[in-house]
């Protein structure tokens, strides 16, 4: 259902209140939106599927599980061209989405620790209802605890594997620049470079070249996510990228900054010795 279109002072004043009152509301739907793109335009890439049938293939071939006693080769192509995809599916699902759920609330260690979990158990109970679908089969309940712990493993494995890869792999052999594991929570379009963070109550405004994006995420958790771009917290609210700084100039005690596109930001008298040796004031 599309809305109506808001005009006027009144409405332009309704849907700031709601902004101020509700944030929650529009982050959490940009960010929703945000990563179901990402995911999408992911699993739409040739790459994938190309990857999952070799492996598909592979497993076919090797008949795990004592799928080569009980399939022949035709059969276990097909049970593994469909289990090998929609696992692939569930594992990205989870990385794209569940994943950085968690990392708002929780540390990197325990993310991944939960993930496995979910990614394994999610696969377990899809592979359970083929099987079940296909052959008839239902494990007793004294074999599901080792199979569901097996399955968790291997996620957890598999996933961890697969986040070695880009350090490890590329098209040109050579490494290309790291980006800042925080611009992973802004959309596509408005990822460029760094310029600053803004803390805003419990959320952090992050500003690219391509513009800005609200996330739940304190300014301090925010910060250590911009490595390897070099930036200074020049203020209780605010951190800048040595990089977006095109001038700086004092203030009385403080001073002000002046980024790409013409933002200007404030640095605290405490922080002023900071930029002095970052070299953007004289000293």
């Amino acid at each position: 259902m599309r809305l109506p279109h808001p005009s006027g002072t009144l409405a332009a004043h309704a849907v700031h209140r709601a902004f101020v009152n509700h944030p929650e509301l529009f982050v959490s739907d940009v960010t929703s939106s945000s990563a179901l793109r990402d995911l999408r335009d992911h699993l739409r890439h040739p790459k994938v599927w190309l990857a999952c049938l070799g492996v598909a293939v592979m497993v076919a071939l090797v008949g795990p599980f004592d799928t080569d006693d009980s399939l022949t080769l035709p059969a276990r192509l097909a049970y593994w061209g469909v289990v090998v995809p929609v696992s692939y599916g569930i594992g990205a699902f989870t990385g794209y989405i569940a994943a950085p759920l968690l990392a708002r609330r929780l540390p990197r260690v325990l993310v991944a620790g939960l993930s496995g979990a979910l990614t394994g158990t999610l696969i377990y109970l899809f592979i359970l209802a083929l099987n079940a679908a296909l052959f008839g089969l239902r494990p007793t309940w004294a074999e599901v605890p080792a199979m569901l712990a097996l399955f968790m493993a291997i996620a957890f494995v598999v996933s961890f594997l697969i986040g070695l890869l880009p350090a490890v792999s590329g098209e040109t052999g050579a490494p290309g620049p790291k980006v800042p594991p925080l611009l992973e929570r802004v959309p596509l379009d408005k990822r460029g470079a760094l310029l600053a963070l803004s803390s805003e109550d419990h959320y952090t405004r992050i500003q690219t070249t391509k513009g800005a994006e609200m996330v739940l995420l304190r300014l301090a958790d925010a910060i250590r996510e911009t490595a390897p771009e070099p930036g200074l917290r020049v203020h209780r609210s605010h951190w800048v990228a040595l990089g977006a700084v095109t001038a700086a100039r004092r203030d009385g005690e403080r001073a002000i900054l002046t980024l790409t596109g013409g933002t200007e930001i404030p640095v605290s008298r405490a922080n002023v010795p900071a930029i002095r040796e970052a070299g953007l004031l004289p000293r």
